[in-house]
């Protein structure tokens, strides 16, 4: 069976959780600000803030730049549901827009959206094909919106030579199992804003500020001067992520390999349409993933062939099961209806995603092709 994705876990982690156990401090520690730095230097971000979850990262972010009720925030149709439920947590109101063939926001969409209320626009970077962040910016400058970069997919991808994540106020980047890197679970907030990141910071941890522990001569001694949550990443998770890190260049290296080989072999399919996220020009991909859309008819059989892949050792993902406007919660609280996003829908409905991840071999890339198309003809 080739799954979809795997964690690339060695012993190296495992011996760098086991020194972290072997000590006493599970938070606030230095492997927290190791893998912070780290971080920063691999994208070349000025300030990098560790968190518990991207969705940790998004959250801090809306509520660092102000966000709040009576605020909109234009959020892509096509993406996790995350994007939108950290707008909806800080009482603002996401207005989503459709994307483009390929899945990344349609900033023509975006530019129409925008109200008097805007406030912010965020831009997934889907499957981590960089948007084009010329426009974004330009857009946002335009009507002077804050610019938050969902980089979930996106670690290693980069727009005119600049890391995502870079190009806006704030990138948020995610380290789930199967993602580029993983800390099991966690978060990272990148910014080239000061300010930014200091409120970051402080948020993370309930919005307490240790400064007063010099004015008042006591350890113990803080004060609050912000709203903040419980968004810390442990000791646990950093350490790993700084051994994740050092793996990361080979990573990508076969992310690109096995994507680059399985788009070529595929070319050209009469029923499997590859879509090309994988760049080129002034982005640079990060590889995560391939989407295959299925044409004609069995496209309204995608399920059927999902567990037809299955049952001949392939393992493929959906990205996403449905548009984020069209799940349950936002068509009852903003009566959004199918037809509204053509191309979210269409990816949505009708495309697997294939599998690129490092655990898969050159070898295992051939037989991802002859797996999906095998299994298509007997499909057909």
């Amino acid at each position: 069976m080739i799954p979809f994705g795997r964690p690339m876990i060695g012993d190296e982690e495992r011996d760098a959780v086991a020194e972290v156990l072997a000590g006493s401090t599970l938070s606030h520690g230095p492997r927290g600000h190791d893998f912070e730095e780290a971080f920063a230097a691999f994208t070349g971000a000025p300030h990098a803030i560790a968190t518990s979850s991207c969705a940790a990262a998004l959250h801090l972010s809306y509520l660092g730049l102000g966000i709040g009720p009576g605020d909109e925030v234009i959020v892509p149709a096509q993406t996790h549901v995350a994007t939108a439920h950290v707008v909806e947590a800080c009482g603002a109101k996401p207005v989503f827009v459709d994307c483009d063939p390929v899945g990344n926001i349609d900033l023509d969409a975006a530019a129409a959206a925008v109200t008097e209320r805007t406030r912010a626009l965020s831009v997934v970077h889907y499957l981590g094909l960089p948007v084009d962040m010329t426009r974004a910016v330009e857009l946002a400058r335009k009507h002077d919106l804050f610019l938050v970069e969902d980089c979930a997919l996106a670690l290693g991808a980069t727009w005119d030579g600049t890391h995502t994540g870079l190009h806006g106020d704030v990138g948020c980047f995610s380290f789930y199992p199967v993602k580029h890197i993983t800390t099991t679970e966690g978060g990272m907030a990148i910014s080239r804003r000061a300010d930014v990141a200091e409120k970051l910071a402080k948020q993370r941890a309930f919005g307490i500020d240790r400064t007063v522990v010099a004015e008042r001569r006591h350890s113990s001694a803080y004060d609050v001067e912000l709203l903040g949550l419980n968004y810390r990443m442990s000791e646990l998770n950093a350490a790993i992520g700084v051994e994740q890190l050092r793996k990361l260049p080979s990573f990508l290296a076969a992310r690109e390999r096995n994507a680059r080989a399985i788009k070529a072999a595929l070319e050209g399919h009469p029923v499997v349409r590859v879509l090309d996220t994988t760049g080129g020009g002034s982005a640079r991909a990060s590889f995560y993933a391939l989407e295959a859309v299925l044409e004609g008819p069995l496209g309204a059989r995608r399920d059927e062939v999902i567990e037809a892949l299955k049952q001949n050792g392939l393992g493929v993902s959906i990205h996403y099961p449905r548009p984020v406007p069209l799940t349950t919660y936002y068509r009852n609280a903003y009566g959004y209806t199918d037809g509204q996003f053509p191309n979210a829908e269409r990816i949505s409905n009708e495309s697997i995603t294939l599998p690129v991840g490092p655990h898969i071999s050159e070898s295992d890339a051939e037989r991802v092709v002859e797996i999906l198309t095998v299994t298509v003809e007997e499909l057909a």
